[in-house]
């Protein structure tokens, strides 16, 4: 399914940046580290005369540097644990020689028994750490991968495999080092890093960090000018907060998605938030597929599915956030992990708060594990409260995810996958409308017309909004572009299906339905 706006009111620099805030979750550090990070590399770069188009790649090299997280996330938790507590702590260490090696004597195994920690430990040493060289590659690869499936050049996608070079030639690859290394790389490895020190201890211990490593990992000439400058480039700090606004003073960052646009890139964030566990690969595009076309035999107007399916996309992007460790842990979750584990909904919301259009796709995304008796989570919202494309992206999501394997348990057969199902319908969690729309779309029975609640159809359910929210049948024929004699064939025909008498019980019937959230409210 294209999309069916041709200009979705999202900015790529926008998308990037909201991606970039999942990108902090899984580096263990506060959301818009990796923004403020591209603010001081940008305020260093202006001290070198960077160009736009400079400065353009520079803002992509440093908001997609660390995408490649997911890549190397089922290695280093093999090795290390808690992947999110190990690249949290790594950045407290020059990751070269014999610092990096005790870093990783003192992480490895971490969390499991002392025959094994001193098992792995013993293997890391004698293959001198290439699986980690492995996992670094595999990350540069990968998100040099992102930026070409984001339409990005050469200038960027060269630059991304860089990210792991430097100065001294003790990094990844190790046949780069000094002015080999793209420029755009230098400022981000710098500003990355002190951004934290800064944070943590202020302007001194940012000085102090980027002298202790002048001329092993970063550039002599960028350290030199950020000491000199210190004062400057970490002024303000808090600006970046806005960084909406100031992606919009950014004349080179206008590029605007299209429709098309919008759902390629969107289909690229999903397929690398699946890449964080190896069962779950191409679970995010097969709950969208299914929602999808669930949707449209609910009767949701084309707008709405398209909607639905983006946050269908995104609606596991949280998952940034939570260790690999608990995902792929095979025994039951501690209560302490299951509430890391439902923490994943809060952070899809709030990773999708900003800007408005991405918001709306992001409060979507962030209901598929709400449920109607207020079981879910992580508002807890029940009942009508939930919409129709929240009750129906719950039951895509729980179904897919039945039918695929999981860390505990193997896949579930279809049959015990609709049987559980409808177990849940059963007990007043989700919406039986939604989940039989569901199962239809998983070739469960055939459905020869598109049909809503109370079998409503897709134009139906656009009118029983309006009306619901006051419109009157001329308002119902001019904002859906019919004549109002049609407008009132289609308004009897809803009051028939749906046995309501007066606007008001009609107007229940779509709340109960979650039908409301469908349209915004028509103008008077």
């Amino acid at each position: 399914m294209g999309g069916a706006d041709r200009d979705p009111g999202i900015r790529l620099a926008e998308l990037v940046a909201a991606l970039s805030l999942a990108t902090d979750l899984g580096l263990g550090q506060p959301m818009e580290h990796v923004l403020r990070s591209w603010h001081i590399a940008t305020r260093l770069g202006e001290h070198f005369g960077h160009v736009p188009a400079e400065r353009q790649a520079l803002y992509y090299v440093v908001t997609l540097a660390w995408v490649g997280c997911v890549a190397e996330t089922p290695e280093i938790t093999a090795w290390f644990g808690d992947d999110i507590a190990f690249r949290r702590d790594s950045f407290e260490v020059d990751l070269a020689g014999l610092p990096m090696l005790g870093f990783s004597l003192r992480h490895v195994g971490a969390g499991t028994s002392p025959y094994r920690r001193l098992r792995l430990g013993a293997r890391l040493m004698a293959t001198g750490g290439a699986a980690i060289e492995r996992g670094l590659m595999s990350h540069c690869l990968t998100t040099a991968r992102m930026a070409e499936r984001f339409g990005l050049g050469d200038d960027v996608c060269d630059s991304l495999q860089q990210v792991f070079a430097r100065w001294d030639g003790k990094g990844v690859p190790s046949t780069l080092s000094g002015e080999e290394i793209s420029p755009t790389v230098r400022l981000f490895q710098l500003a990355d890093t002190v951004e934290i020190s800064y944070r943590n201890g202020g302007i001194d211990a940012a000085v102090e960090l980027a002298r202790s490593r002048r001329g092993s990992q970063f550039d002599p000439a960028i350290v030199d000018v950020f000491c000199k400058t210190a004062h400057d480039v970490l002024a303000d700090m808090e600006g970046v907060n806005d960084w909406v606004t100031m992606i919009e003073h950014e004349p080179w960052q206008q590029r605007r998605l299209t429709g098309d646009d919008l759902d390629a890139a969107l289909e690229a964030i999903a397929d690398f938030t699946d890449l964080r566990s190896p069962v779950r690969a191409g679970h995010s595009r097969a709950v969208a597929a299914l929602a999808a076309r669930a949707a449209e035999l609910y009767g949701l107007p084309e707008s709405e599915v398209v909607t639905l399916r983006r946050a269908a996309l995104l609606h596991d992007i949280g998952l940034h956030g939570v260790p690999g460790t608990i995902i792929e842990k095979q025994g039951p979750l501690t209560i302490a992990d299951a509430e890391r584990l439902r923490m994943h909904a809060y952070y899809t919301d709030r990773v999708l708060s900003r800007p408005p259009a991405l918001a709306r796709i992001g409060a979507i995304a962030s209901l598929a594990h709400e449920r109607l008796d207020g079981s879910g989570y992580h508002r807890g919202i029940a009942g009508a409260a939930i919409p129709a494309s929240g009750r129906i992206l719950a039951a895509a999501d729980a179904y897919q995810a039945m039918i695929e394997p999981r860390s505990y348990r193997p896949a579930l057969t279809v049959k015990a996958a609709t049987e559980a199902l409808r177990a849940e319908t059963r007990a007043g969690r989700l919406s039986a409308e939604a989940v039989e729309a569901v199962l239809a779309a998983a070739g469960q029975r055939r459905s020869k017309r598109r049909s809503g609640p109370a079998g409503l159809t897709a134009r139906e359910v656009e009118v029983l909004v309006l009306i619901a929210r006051g419109a009157s049948n001329k308002q119902v024929a001019r904002a859906l572009g019919m004549s109002v004699k049609t407008a009132g064939t289609h308004i009897e025909r809803i009051y028939a299906k749906t046995g309501s008498s007066t606007r008001s019980t009609v107007t229940l019937f779509a709340v109960q339905h979650g039908l409301l959230d469908c349209l915004e409210p028509i103008d008077s």
